[in-house]
C-alpha cells in the first residue's frame, strides 16, 4: 500500500520505534485541518474583495467585447451569493498555495535532514511561482483566444452569444485553476523520485508513453478543440516533463 510506503519513508531517520500507524493517520488528519483552515482564511479575505475580483476574472471577456459583460445573465435569487463563494474558494487557493505545499511538505518530508530542509522553501517558492505561471499564462494568453473563438463559432451559426454569470465565471476558474495545476507537473514528478517511486532510468524509458498521456490529458483540459491552444498547454508540459528527467537524473547522481 502507498501509505505504508510513505509512512516508511516519513520516520527514516527515527532513531527509536517505528510509529503506529494511526499515529500517523493522526498526523494526517491535523495536516488537513491546517489546510483547512488556512484554506478558509484565504477564502474570507477573497470575499471581502469579492468586487474586486469579480472584475479581474471579467477581464479576459472585456478583451473580446467590452458590451459583453454587462450582458452577463444571471438566472438564480441566490447567485449573486453563491458565485461569490466559488470565486473565494479558488482566490483562496491561489493566495493560501504556498502555505498548502509547506503544510503538505512538512508532513511527507518530516525525515530530512538539516542540510535537506534548507532546500524545502526555495522548493516551495518554485512550486509557487509554476503555479502563478500557470495561471497568468491561461488567463493573459488561453481564456482570450478561447473565449473569442467560442463567441464568433456561435454567431458562425448565427446565434447571439447570451451567457449566464455561473457559466461563465465557472468556466474561466476551472481553467485557470487547472493551468496553474498542470504546471505543478515538475514538483509532483520531483517528489516522487525523491520519494523512492520513480527514478531516472523508469522516466527516461517510459518518456514516449508519458509525452501521450500528456498530450491526452493537455487536450481533455484545453478548453478549445483548435490546434494552438491545445499546443498552448502540451507543449510547455512535455517540456516541464523532460526537465524533469534530468532533474532526476541530477538528484541520484548526487545521492551517489
Amino acid at each position: 500500500m502507498w501509505l505504508d510506503k510513505l509512512f516508511k519513508f516519513r520516520q527514516q531517520s527515527d532513531s527509536d520505534a517505528s510509529k503506529p500507524f494511526l499515529e500517523h493517520m493522526e498526523e494526517l488528519r491535523w495536516t488537513l485541518v491546517k489546510m483547512a483552515a488556512a484554506l478558509g482564511a484565504g477564502m474570507v479575505l477573497s470575499f471581502s474583495f469579492r468586487a474586486q475580483l469579480v472584475h479581474i476574472v471579467q477581464h479576459p471577456l472585456r478583451t473580446v467585447d467590452p458590451s459583453l459583460v454587462s450582458g452577463l445573465r444571471t438566472l438564480g435569487i441566490t447567485d449573486s451569493l453563491t458565485i461569490s463563494l466559488q470565486l473565494a474558494f479558488y482566490a483562496g487557493i491561489v493566495l493560501t498555495f504556498p502555505i498548502l505545499l509547506f503544510f503538505l511538505a512538512q508532513f511527507v518530508l518530516p525525515a530530512l535532514t538539516r542540510q535537506e530542509k534548507k532546500y524545502v522553501l526555495p522548493a516551495i517558492a518554485v512550486g509557487f511561482g509554476l503555479f502563478l505561471t500557470g495561471v497568468l499564462f491561461s488567463y493573459y494568453f488561453v481564456l482570450p483566444k478561447a473565449l473569442t473563438f467560442f463567441f464568433k463559432d456561435a454567431q458562425s451559426l448565427e446565434w447571439q452569444p447570451t451567457w449566464t454569470v455561473r457559466e461563465y465565471f465557472s468556466f474561466v476558474t476551472q481553467i485557470t485553476l487547472a493551468f496553474g495545476l498542470s504546471f505543478e507537473l515538475p514538483v509532483v514528478v520531483m517528489l516522487l523520485v525523491y520519494l523512492g517511486f520513480l527514478s531516472f532510468e523508469f522516466l527516461n524509458r517510459t518518456r514516449a508513453y508519458a509525452i501521450v498521456l500528456i498530450l491526452i490529458l493537455a487536450m481533455i483540459i484545453a478548453p478549445t478543440p483548435d490546434v494552438l491552444t491545445f499546443l498552448s498547454l502540451g507543449a510547455p508540459m512535455c517540456l516541464l516533463y523532460e526537465a524533469c528527467i534530468w532533474l532526476a537524473w541530477l538528484l541520484e547522481r548526487r545521492r551517489k
